[in-house]
């Protein structure tokens, strides 16, 4: 294991790397407030790369990282993971990168309950016609939405002019063309090549000690 300490904030950070190759950092907090997030090295600008499989090239639709990441909460029972954890009390929520896409909450109760869930849910996707079809008018809606932004509007903009040819200037929700080419093939493909312990980090912040 290794520590970080800074004496500075009088805190430590311990780092260790599981069996299953998940990097796992712990900051100890002496507050009720427990929080914990987990991200994966996969984000918007990652529509080009070779698969783990057969090592082909594989090109996916520009937004799809931000479409796993909606998709994920969705499960076989039927349930949306994102309604259990907010009948326990507590506040959950995720995000897409140009980088990275994180999974998180944060609580004071039902930490125990959240994480069974929370687990559950990042470990185990589901997907179908049906349910991916379904998504996609609420991204579109979400695409929309961003364009009323003009603030949005210019950074996008600003990354395009700076950033030529470079897939930094994706949106991170694509376009309502890219998305419409999504499938339920294309989103296991995507785990399955990158939902892995070994390219997962995992950030708890709570009390362990009385």
């Amino acid at each position: 294991m290794q520590i970080i300490e800074n004496d500075i904030v009088k805190e430590k950070i311990y780092i260790e790397e599981l069996d299953n190759k998940l990097k796992v950092i712990i900051i100890p907090k002496n507050t009720r407030k427990k929080y914990i997030v987990w991200s994966t090295k996969y984000g918007s600008i990652d529509n080009k790369f070779y698969s783990l499989n057969n090592n082909e090239l594989v090109c996916v639709p520009d937004g799809i990282a931000h479409y796993l990441e909606h998709k994920l909460f969705e499960q076989e029972n039927g349930k949306n993971s994102l309604d259990v954890l907010t009948s326990l009390g507590v506040d959950a929520n995720a995000y897409t990168t140009n980088d990275h896409t994180a999974f998180l909450f944060e609580c004071t109760e039902n930490f125990d309950e959240a994480l069974d869930e929370f687990m559950n849910y990042v470990q185990n996707p589901y997907f179908t016609e049906e349910n991916v079809e379904k998504e996609r008018g609420i991204i579109e809606q979400e695409i929309m939405m961003y364009k009323d932004y003009p603030e949005w509007e210019l950074y996008m903009n600003t990354l395009k002019c700076m950033y030529k040819n470079n897939e930094i200037n994706i949106d991170v929700a694509g376009s309502k063309e890219s998305i419409a080419l999504i499938t339920p093939e294309t989103l296991y493909t995507i785990y399955n090549n990158f939902y892995s312990p070994e390219n997962m980090v995992m950030v708890l912040s709570r009390r362990f000690f009385a």
